[in-house]
Order: structure tokens, then C-alpha cells, then sequence
């Protein structure tokens, strides 16, 4: 694949109106649980990024016709909890440990075998976490050295689980959906404890299709969510809302530039992804919901940034899995905040698709900022301009690619960031949208 480099020029002012990619998190899932439903399936928004097209891909290999994309638009014909065939090869999650680690739960409970694998970066992310409670259920799953990619999942030859109570030992949407998803195939209740609030997409999109999920808070951060093995899904329409993940690279754009003004349509406003907006409210930037409604089950938005001086804060803890995905972008305002910004126990963004606290702090050091890296977190003095033009690595992290992309915005020459095809993942419009809206940043192909 040859290497992409953005090149972002200094400066900008941030305005517009624009609309962002369906989110990821709900595209993966409406794949998954229409594939497995009984019945049609239509889905408008769907994120037709590498990762989302790669977990429509992985169905199709198992015999399910998916018609589409097209503009957003697929129609699933949906084969039943039973109805998936085994592969003739590897299923390939590219970059998605999201897919892979969901699929995990779908596929522990087929009577066929199959093996999961994904690129280099997500042949380095941690595997343990979901293969220890599928094991727990009865499923036999072997892995590569140290619990990574790839997975090698032996059909369970009646085709059923056995029901636990799983207590996940960190919050973590993934292993939590990858449960429920197994449980789907387990004789009995199935439950994850959670020990803090995470995105609950799997949980309302179950309901959705008619399967009973029942989630309840046991204390002021536990959830536990559980659902009876056996039942099935029923094939319905999805409208996959703007992705609010892709929305926080403009909602930081626009919270650092003097004299922005800048509406996102149509974003979701899921309860347990909403930590960016709070955070950077909480730092002093100008935001506003407008035109608030419900689609499938989930809220949606339009969100309105005006530029605002912002400060330091330490971030709640309880926010931190609220936004796990945007801190990248969330170091870059705090570098343009006054004062200091702390933030702890976000240990989790070091296994993502990179050690995203180490990667971070190099990028924003390397243009001259003062961030310092912490075992679960980051202490950023911010408040200082740039001094100094510089090449970032990504270390194949689209999330890094697009943050020192903003970072841009309050720098003083140009930045250039290497490695950036990775952004096609999850958000295939970042340039022309980022462009559209004020910066200049331009993508150069090295063969």
C-alpha cells in the first residue's frame, strides 16, 4: 500500500455546516444483528469505511446476501441465530477490534469452525479479555502467543453455550457486547457487571430487533445487562446516526479556532458516548444541541461549536469511558487550553490500534508542546503555541492521523503527519470535509 502523508498548512478559522460519516460503533452492529435475524434488514447511514465494509465482507463469506452499499444504503437477508455457513478461508477483521472481538461472540456458539485475523496493528491488540468469558461459556478459542490475533474458534458441535454471570474486570463495550452476543447461543441467562457505564448500542439495537435485553444500574457506576439464550431477532430498518467519534475531530476544530462557528447534523447523542461533549464543556467551550429527536432508539443532534477560551481541567473519571475514543483529539484542545489538564484512568487507551497516550505525547512534544505521559493518562501544560514544524508518525492509527491534523489549527508552520491511509477505517470524507470547513491540508501518495 503506498504511504500517505497529510500535509496540514497553520492556521484556520472554523465554519460551516456539514455532516459527518454513520458512526462505526452502530454500522458493525446493524451487519451483525441483521445477518442473524430473521427477515430483511435495511440500514440508511452506514459507514462505508474499511473496518464496517470489512465486517460486511466477513457475513457475505459466511453465505448471508447483503445487497450494497449504495450510498449508505444496505439490505440484509437475514439467515437466523442458525443459519450462518462456514467460511472457505480467514475471516479478515482488517483493522476492527471492534468486529473481532463481537464476532468472537457470534461465532463461539456455530457448530463450524473458523479462524479470525486482521492486519498488523490488530494482530497486536490484547485478546484475553473476551477470549477468558467465551472460554467460561464453554467455547473453545486458541490464540496466537500472549493471547493476540489470530483466533481460532472450533465449532461447539451442538451449537450451544453455557450461560454465565460475567463481572468484566474493566469497562469495556466490546468484551460486554461480545457476552450478551455469545449468550445469544447459551442455555439460560446471560449477564455482564460492568464496573462503569460504556456505550450500550449492542443492548438498545437488540431490543430493537425484538430480543429481550434487560440492563439495570446496580450502583452509581455498575450496570449489568442480561438477556435468556435461545430466542431470535427479527429483521427491521436502521438509521445509522452521524458518527459522534468523527463529529469530536470538528468539535475540537472548531473549540480551539478563534472565530469559529460550526454546526455537525445529525450526530448521536447516545448517553454513554457523550463524555466528549461534557469534557469539552467543562473546559469552556461554547456548545449547544439543536433539533433533538430519537432514531431507532437513538438520540440524535445537531451540534453547534462557537469559539470560546478554554482552560485546563482534570478530567472526571467517570467521563473517561464516556470518551476513551476521542481523547487523541481531546490532548490537542488541551494543549490550546490555559493551565493544566490532567487526566487518569484511561490505562485502556495504551492497547488500542496504538499506545495512544505514548503516541500522543511524541506527537504534541515533537511540535514543541508540553504534554507528559503518565502509566494512565497525560498531564498537558497547555496555553503554548507550537514552535516548530514537524513529522508525525501514526503508528497506523487513524485516530492520531486526523488528531495532529487539528493540531494544525494554533500551529505556526507546517505539520506533517505520515502513514495516513489508516483514516479510511473509519472516516473516508475527513479531508474534503476538514477542507470544506477552513483548514488546508492536503494528501500526497508516496509509491
Amino acid at each position: 500500500m503506498a504511504n500517505v502523508q497529510f500535509k496540514v498548512q497553520p492556521g484556520g478559522t472554523i465554519k460551516g455546516r456539514i455532516r459527518v460519516p454513520g458512526d462505526k460503533s452502530i454500522s458493525h452492529r446493524s451487519i451483525m444483528l441483521g445477518a442473524i435475524s430473521e427477515g430483511i434488514t435495511t440500514v440508511t447511514g452506514f459507514l462505508e469505511g474499511d473496518d464496517s465494509l470489512a465486517t460486511l465482507k466477513a457475513f457475505q463469506d459466511m453465505g448471508v446476501k447483503i445487497e450494497g452499499p449504495d450510498n449508505g444504503n444496505i439490505t440484509i437477508h437475514g439467515v437466523g441465530l442458525k443459519g450462518l455457513q462456514k467460511p472457505n478461508k480467514p475471516l479478515d477483521m482488517g483493522n476492527s477490534g471492534t468486529a473481532m472481538r463481537l464476532m468472537a461472540g457470534i461465532l463461539a456458539g456455530q457448530d463450524f469452525d473458523c479462524e479470525l485475523i486482521g492486519d498488523a496493528s490488530l494482530s497486536k491488540r490484547p485478546m484475553k479479555r473476551v477470549t477468558a468469558p467465551l472460554r467460561a461459556m464453554g467455547a473453545q478459542i486458541e490464540t496466537a502467543e500472549g493471547g493476540m490475533p489470530p483466533l481460532k474458534i472450533t465449532g461447539t458441535g451442538n451449537g450451544s453455550l453455557t450461560a454465565i454471570d460475567y463481572v468484566l474486570p474493566m469497562a469495556s463495550a466490546q468484551v460486554k457486547s461480545c457476552v450478551l452476543l455469545a449468550g445469544l447461543y447459551a442455555e439460560g441467562k446471560t449477564c455482564a457487571l460492568e464496573p462503569a457505564p460504556t456505550r450500550d448500542h449492542t443492548e438498545r439495537m437488540l431490543n430493537g430487533f425484538g430480543y429481550e435485553v434487560v440492563s439495570e444500574k446496580i450502583d452509581s457506576q455498575q450496570m449489568k445487562a442480561c438477556l435468556v439464550g435461545g430466542g431470535k431477532l427479527t429483521g427491521r430498518h436502521i438509521d445509522v446516526p452521524s458518527d459522534i467519534s468523527s463529529a469530536a475531530f470538528f468539535m475540537a476544530s472548531a473549540a480551539v479556532s478563534k472565530g469559529s462557528d460550526l454546526v455537525i447534523e445529525h450526530v448521536g447523542m447516545n448517553p454513554t458516548r457523550v463524555g466528549i461533549v461534557k469534557i469539552l464543556q467543562l473546559m469552556g467551550a461554547n456548545i449547544t444541541l439543536e433539533n433533538a429527536h430519537e432514531v431507532g432508539g437513538e438520540p440524535v443532534a445537531d451540534v453547534h461549536v462557537r469559539y470560546a477560551p478554554l482552560k485546563g481541567i482534570t478530567i472526571p473519571e467517570e467521563l473517561v469511558a464516556l470518551a476513551i475514543d476521542e481523547f487523541p483529539v481531546l490532548f490537542v484542545v488541551a494543549a490550546s487550553a490555559e493551565g493544566q489538564t490532567i487526566l487518569t484512568g484511561a490505562e485502556e487507551l495504551r492497547v488500542k490500534e496504538s499506545d495512544r497516550i505514548q503516541v500522543m505525547a511524541d506527537a504534541l512534544q515533537a511540535i514543541g508542546l508540553d504534554a507528559l505521559p503518565t502509566a494512565d493518562g497525560m498531564v498537558i501544560n497547555g496555553g503554548i503555541q507550537s514552535k516548530q514544524s514537524a513529522a508525525i508518525q501514526s503508528h497506523h492509527d487513524h485516530r492520531i492521523s486526523m488528531a495532529m491534523t487539528i493540531a494544525g489549527l494554533n500551529a505556526v508552520s507546517e505539520i506533517v503527519i505520515d502513514d495516513c491511509a489508516n483514516v479510511n477505517t473509519s472516516f473516508p470524507t475527513f479531508l474534503e470535509l476538514i477542507n470544506q470547513v477552513g483548514m488546508q491540508v492536503e494528501a500526497i501518495k508516496e509509491l
